[in-house]
């Protein structure tokens, strides 16, 4: 499985996020794509992000699992990746 993060400098969620997607990905043995929102638009608009961010896309065999938006505290990204099955 891999995580697909989408994020950008100026967003403040998405600096406050960084740490804790690290540690999901190390805790759970995800492998991490990072995208910025601005310098890597064309890839951003293929996987349909809106407005807020991070966001954050669990895939496995190139199928979306589920799509986290916006800021979650440790305990609810845990929760998520716990109901996965991960």
């Amino acid at each position: 499985m891999k995580l697909i993060k989408v994020s950008s400098v100026w967003c403040p969620s998405c600096l406050i996020m960084q740490s804790r997607y690290l540690e999901i990905t190390k805790a759970y043995d995800l492998d991490m794509l990072e995208y910025d929102y601005d310098m890597d638009s064309e890839i951003v608009q293929n996987y349909k992000v809106g407005d807020i961010l991070p966001v954050a896309i669990v895939m496995d065999n190139n199928r979306e699992l589920v799509r986290i938006v916006g800021e979650k505290s440790k305990k609810e990204l845990d929760e998520i990746f716990k109901n996965l099955g991960v």
